[in-house]
């Protein structure tokens, strides 16, 4: 996911994703901490998609202000 795209979408859109998306951390730690987790790098992805968003809300809180 890049910073362009999350910049095109609405300030409710990237709330939503930001709970899908720590929703779906949550089920990768669970995987990793019971030894299912086939593929190790997505909790890298995963939480570096979390600080984009969270990136991209600042930067629009910090415009309105």
């Amino acid at each position: 996911m890049k910073a362009s795209e999350l910049r095109q979408k609405t300030k409710e859109e990237l709330e939503n994703l930001l709970v899908e998306l720590h929703k779906e951390q949550f089920n990768l730690r669970m995987q990793k901490g019971t030894g299912a987790l086939t593929k190790p790098d997505l909790l890298r992805k995963v939480r570096r998609d979390i600080a984009r968003v969270k990136t991209i809300l600042g930067e629009m809180a910090r415009a309105e202000a």
